[in-house]
């Protein structure tokens, strides 16, 4: 058909060629085909994302550091979650691992046991057990008497029995420290048998003590491995207090050892001032002080003075000391000695502070000890030190006593 070049003729040929894009339209709209579904769809998140974009380029914020708030928000999220993880599912499993040993132990024990609470109970028992037989320290065999013509107590250390092995080689070098407590003012030990885990001493020791103050006191036995060069190990003790004994005939008996607490014994503190003038090869050793010591005599108290100790290559070159301090545990003292020691020989001298309780009837009893320059550690070197770098300064330190065996190991010992 061709068209009409009247205004009315365009007219006629639009309106025939409408109906029929209309009804193509309505075929289309009852039949759209799933391409254009997905285009559509494709053509909506696109929209979404470039409105989305447009915004962000409005935010005075760079991109850069939108991302990286966005990772910080994820990390702290992803930390949160482990967190929550770990504490609500790690704690439960822990408890059902320790629940399957228990019960595996208690099936070993005992199969088909009624209720848990039992089972629980017997391996309680022989934990108890266990702990029983590692703690044999070795038996000991023993004789008590008194004399009463003469007011003595006898004490027979006879014989022990699979004392515990201290050395490395699976044996022990045992003897035995006899005295009373509280006073300790008299103490026996027998001979060292070299190697042996069931010595015989056969060794009898005298205390000379009425009877009517026996009660009070106790007897104690302690059976130590011997070592030359260092600190003596106790092996176990037997505490007997004497007003549960009865003398009126001899006894002989074997007895258990038992486990002693290593508590370390404060024995005390001193205080020291160090001063040395290099031109004159003098060293003058000032003891200030003492605080805390231990208690030596039976009413809870020390009689405490201080010796002073000039040493090289193991060899006393002079010794002093000081005053006696009456029934005290914090004597003052600020007493100074005077020692010749050439320049030339200061870093080869050691200097060793001894605080003895002062008896008058028997020996003087050692409370501890501590020594300062050639071979010292800790606090003796650093002292030591101060006073070399501050000469002609007196340099004040307060030192913690050790036991007497300790230090002297440590004066003996070569420097590394």
């Amino acid at each position: 058909m061709r068209p009409v070049r009247s205004g009315g003729g365009f007219r006629v040929r639009r309106a025939a060629e409408l109906p029929h894009k209309e009804s193509e339209e309505e075929v289309h709209h009852q039949h759209p085909p799933a391409e254009d579904h997905g285009r559509s769809e494709h053509h909506d998140y696109n929209r979404v994302k470039d409105k989305f974009m447009n915004e962000l380029d409005r935010l005075p914020v760079p991109m850069w550091a939108v991302g990286a708030i966005v990772v910080v928000i994820l990390l702290l999220v992803a930390c949160f979650v482990f967190c929550l993880f770990k504490k609500c599912l790690g704690k439960k499993k822990k408890p059902m691992k320790v629940r399957e040993r228990k019960t595996g132990r208690r099936r070993k024990a005992k199969e088909g046991e009624g209720e848990t609470g039992d089972k629980e109970g017997e391996v309680k028992k022989e934990g108890e057990e266990a702990e029983k037989e590692q703690e044999k320290l070795g038996k000991l065999e023993f004789s008590l008497d008194y004399n009463f013509t003469d007011s003595q107590l006898i004490v027979g250390i006879l014989q022990a029995q699979d004392l515990a092995a201290m050395d490395m080689g699976g044996t022990s070098d045992p003897y035995v420290k006899v005295f009373l407590l509280p006073d300790k003012k008299k103490k026996y030990e027998t001979k060292v048998q070299r190697k042996n885990l069931c010595p015989v001493f056969n060794e009898t020791f005298f205390f000379k003590i009425p009877y009517a103050e026996l009660g009070g006191k106790t007897l104690v036995l302690q059976v130590f491995d011997f070592d030359r060069f260092s600190k003596h190990d106790m092996i176990g003790d037997i505490k007997i207090p004497m007003n549960s004994v009865d003398l009126g005939q001899p006894i002989q008996q074997w007895r258990d050892l038992e486990s002693v607490e290593k508590e370390e014994e404060k024995l005390g503190d001193v205080c020291i001032s160090l001063r040395y003038v290099p031109t004159a090869g003098k060293l003058t050793v000032n003891i200030m002080e003492a605080k805390n010591l231990k208690k030596m005599d039976v009413g809870g108290l020390s009689d405490p003075y201080v010796k002073i100790v000039l040493q090289q290559n193991g060899k006393r070159i002079k010794k002093k000391k000081t005053t006696v301090k009456k029934n005290t545990l914090n004597p003052y003292f600020n007493e100074s000695f005077s020692f010749e020691v050439p320049f030339e020989q200061i870093q080869k001298v050691q200097v060793v502070i001894t605080v003895y309780d002062y008896d008058k009837l028997g020996s003087n009893d050692p409370i501890g000890k501590t020594f300062m320059g050639y071979g010292a550690t800790g606090v003796g070197l650093r002292h030591w030190s101060d006073m070399l770098a501050n000469p002609r300064r007196p340099v004040a330190q307060w030192h913690t006593l050790l036991p007497e065996e300790e230090v002297d190991a440590a004066v003996k010992a070569k420097p590394r």
